[in-house]
């Protein structure tokens, strides 16, 4: 896989933990593709690995989200999705989605955009790490922005954000989980996206794994004052594992390493964080969610 796409390998243990999390999305995207319901791909998306069942759901999304967007007049294969076990994934579903926004004709994207208005932009993060990871050179190398009026309106203001976020989820595979790797391809982004993309890769190191403790304190040291926009990133991998009903050890010390606190606290404070959320005058309330756990962290003396 990484042969293929080209990405950087540090060593034969991340490489194998970042195929695996490929293998496993690929494979739920498989089980819900050829399951005769979204119950019945539940038996087959839960004999997975724990680790990795957080990927197979995504992709078991993915596959359901495609499905809506082909039909005339859309579908509720995912909606049936995540009144089922998959509302125990319901973030990783959510990013799913946005695979399948990346696959379809924007005319298309109404049909599957999650109507969640915080969590939709989810798909949006989802979307952005598929354009990194299939298309590499545009848009990591070449650093490409998509135009906004790709955008529903009501999506303009925060989407560029949104899609850096998956930006900078992609970017830890594609630096294959090595800091020195990941730190020189992040920092020829220009400056106004550096806090999106470490917070995307927060996420990825703490969902996904691929480093030790070192190159985990290395990557927080080299964020410098995106910290707090990490360990936003990290929370999120913690609530989304604490909500699965199972935490990796990687998870945990990225957490640790990132956050400077406990999988539980992390989890905590994005749950603590979602009270009386509404939109800004100028942020959607998902931007301000983010914008208050980085802030908290901040308070508690973790960034």
């Amino acid at each position: 896989m990484f042969d293929v796409r080209g990405f950087h390998v540090k060593n034969d243990a991340a490489r194998q933990a970042l195929e695996s999390a490929g293998l496993s999305f690929i494979g739920g995207f498989g089980d819900a593709a050829g399951a005769p319901s979204p119950r019945a791909a539940e038996e087959l998306l839960e004999r997975r690995p724990a680790p990795l069942r957080g990927f197979a759901y995504e992709g078991a999304a993915m596959a359901y989200a495609l499905m809506d967007g082909l039909r005339p007049g859309g579908g509720r294969g995912m909606a049936r999705f995540l009144a089922g076990r998959g509302a125990a994934h319901v973030y990783m579903a959510h990013v799913g989605a946005g695979w399948a926004m990346a696959r379809l004709p924007r005319w298309r994207w109404p049909a599957i955009l999650p109507p969640d208005p915080l969590l939709r932009w989810l798909a949006l993060d989802g979307y952005g790490f598929h354009q990194a990871y299939f298309h590499t050179g545009r848009y990591v190398h070449e650093r490409h922005r998509d135009p906004g009026h790709i955008w529903p309106a009501e999506l303009r203001h925060y989407a560029p954000h949104a899609v850096d976020q998956g930006i900078g989820r992609a970017l830890w595979f594609v630096a294959g989980a090595d800091p020195a790797e990941l730190i020189r391809l992040l920092g020829r982004f220009p400056t106004d996206r550096h806090s999106d993309l470490w917070s995307g890769v927060g996420l990825a190191a703490s969902y996904a794994g691929g480093a030790d403790l070192t190159e985990l304190r290395t990557l927080r040291e080299a964020a410098g004052e995106h910290r707090a926009a990490l360990g936003q990133g990290s929370a999120f991998a913690a609530k989304a594992r604490m909500r699965a009903g199972h935490v990796p050890t990687h998870t945990a010390v990225a957490v640790g390493a990132f956050c400077v606190t406990s999988i539980e606290q992390a989890a905590a404070i994005t749950d603590a964080a979602l009270t009386d959320l509404t939109d800004s005058a100028s942020l959607p309330a998902f931007a301000v969610w983010r914008q208050r756990i980085a802030d908290h962290l901040v308070l508690l003396g973790r960034c």
